[in-house]
């Protein structure tokens, strides 16, 4: 078995991020085969004895898939208006798609705020635990909504990341449409080679420009390696897995699938 199924085979307690581009699909629609794939394979890890917390992005998404118009506009109003519809929309998936194994859902909002004061974080936290103490599974994205730029976290890599340090988990699980942190870029070289294994985030975040289009070259990736460090400097490893591709963390588990894991330091 590879590094990563291994850390997914260990962990008990499991933070999965789903990004927008995993649940969307080519006309930025949520695909709801490929979130129910998804919900099955979270179902075989709960059944596997662990407790497992999401953050999944897609409200704008969904928001654009129930009202069909406004998705053009760049106001933002209109985008925290979509997002408001689409998260209704996402939470009704969520909960339709988990009843077929029997589970609940509960939704949770957040700002930076609640991250920040300490009363509010032991709140979230203590609110996460009742939730899977009854067997209900968190479902956890921003408030978009509500947010300005003053509360905004701005990305949900980065909110997977606060999640995972306040409720102590195991291990912090990205599903992304890339299969990983490459060694330069895919798009442009044929020859790029997947890394597996990543013992420094820092060291790598050096090597990767701020937009994440150097050398590693996916858009995105920055926020992915400053999520690693973030949880790594707290003993959480980070497992990156190409979320589009079916049974990805089945097959990761089996170890017939690959990603990049980014190992804690403690």
């Amino acid at each position: 078995m590879n590094t990563v199924g291994q850390l997914i085979k260990d962990a008990k307690k499991i933070v999965i991020k789903i990004g927008s581009n995993v649940l969307s699909d080519e006309t930025g629609v949520v695909s709801k085969d490929r979130m129910h794939s998804i919900v099955e394979q979270i179902n075989t890890l709960i059944e596997a004895g662990k407790q497992v917390v999401i953050v999944s992005s897609g409200a704008g998404s969904c928001g654009v898939g129930a009202i069909k118009k406004w998705h053009r506009r760049a106001d933002i109003n209109y985008k925290q208006a979509l997002c408001a519809i689409g998260q209704v929309e996402l939470m009704m998936a969520y909960k339709e798609y988990f009843s077929d194994y029997g589970h609940h859902v509960g939704q949770i909002l957040l700002t930076s705020e609640d991250f920040a004061d300490p009363n509010r974080a032991l709140h979230i936290r203590n609110t996460l635990s009742t939730l899977l103490d009854e067997d209900v599974i968190p479902i956890i994205n921003e408030n978009d909504s509500v947010c300005v730029d003053e509360i905004r976290i701005g990305d949900n890599d980065t909110l997977s990341a606060r999640t995972a340090t306040l409720w102590s988990a195991d291990l912090l699980i990205i599903l992304s449409d890339i299969d990983g942190l490459f060694d330069k870029n895919p798009k442009i070289h044929s020859d790029a080679k997947l890394i597996e294994c990543v013992e420094s985030a820092e060291r790598i975040r050096n090597e990767v420009t701020m937009d994440g289009q150097s050398s590693f070259g996916t858009g995105g990736m920055q926020c992915k390696i400053n999520a690693a460090i973030k949880v790594n400097a707290y003993g959480i490893p980070l497992v990156l897995l190409n979320g589009k591709k079916p049974d990805i963390i089945r097959d990761a588990v089996a170890g017939t699938a690959k990603g990049t894991a980014f190992l804690s330091k403690l």
